[in-house]
């Protein structure tokens, strides 16, 4: 079969960017705050078990189409250790062995931008994220803002690539600008909606976090990692994630945000994102 190479393509070849940006010509042009992802809520907690999040490698998450992942992270011993809640009751190993597998991942896809939202509960010093980072190299692919962002001041995922700066990192608390630039603070940039939601709340796009925040000039991170409760202890909810992630459900959040804000969140965090119709989601969300 011939094929054929349309001017738009080849007119972004011709000045060094992608042709395709996280698998889509259409994203180049579009400024980051412009673009929904399906993002892997604590992707690194793989597994079946009442504390995992997910059932596939961060790999092969980001394989499937998954750019935006999170990690939660606790102090053990003085180390930067992958733990849920506690590292008694779960401990996916060194943050540093994580940092290393998006690197390799990061290394093989040229044209893909990926976001990291990293959870800093036990306020670890900033400097030990920042030396994890540089470790395994991938501190070379981070993007540092020129200051303080608004939404239209974020550049395009074609500018992100081209520049090679397309790793996007971000921290719920704890972070520090003046000393590591590249970690950026969750809530300067993002409200989010409330965290674990029941089947009630699904919908719902109500500001949760930061406390009082406006979604004027945020970005929008809507839960969608459905929870039930059993012993009075909120757990994952396998049982329910093939409905969860449907498309109908996720739009219907979607949706509410649009209404609310006038936009489609920027980021629809889930549990078990290789059950569903999570990228068909994704890909609706943004046009395709």
């Amino acid at each position: 079969m011939r094929t054929t190479t349309t001017l738009p393509a080849l007119a972004l070849a011709a000045a060094g960017v992608a042709a395709d940006c996280n698998g889509h010509a259409e994203y180049c042009d579009r400024r980051y705050s412009q673009v929904t992802f399906a993002g892997s809520h604590n992707s690194g907690f793989v597994g079946v078990g009442p504390s995992d999040n997910q059932l596939q490698s961060v790999s092969d998450q980001l394989d499937q189409g998954i750019r935006f992942l999170t990690t939660q992270t606790h102090d053990k011993d003085g180390a930067i250790q992958m733990c849920h809640t506690s590292c008694d009751l779960l401990d996916a190993g060194p943050l540093q062995d994580y940092l290393g597998t998006v690197k390799t991942w990061v290394d093989g896809h040229a044209d893909d931008v990926v976001t990291l939202l990293i959870t800093n509960e036990d306020a670890i010093d900033i400097n030990k994220f920042a030396d994890a980072f540089k470790a395994v190299g991938l501190d070379a692919f981070v993007f540092t803002p020129e200051g303080q962002l608004g939404l239209d001041d974020w550049p395009t995922l074609g500018d992100l690539i081209s520049s090679g700066n397309r790793v996007v990192v971000f921290m719920d608390y704890h972070s520090d600008t003046s000393q590591v630039p590249w970690i950026l603070d969750e809530f300067a940039y993002f409200i989010e909606t409330p965290f674990d939601p029941h089947e009630d709340q699904l919908s719902g796009c109500n500001v949760d976090r930061p406390a009082d925040a406006s979604a004027d000039g945020r970005l929008v991170l809507a839960n969608h990692n459905r929870n039930t409760e059993v012993l009075g202890i909120n757990l994952p909810d396998l049982i329910d994630a093939d409905d969860t992630n449907s498309v109908d459900s996720i739009n219907a959040q979607a949706n509410t945000c649009k209404d609310l804000y006038g936009r489609n969140p920027n980021v629809v965090l889930l549990d078990y994102v290789s059950i569903g119709q999570v990228i068909d989601a994704q890909n609706q969300l943004n046009g395709f």
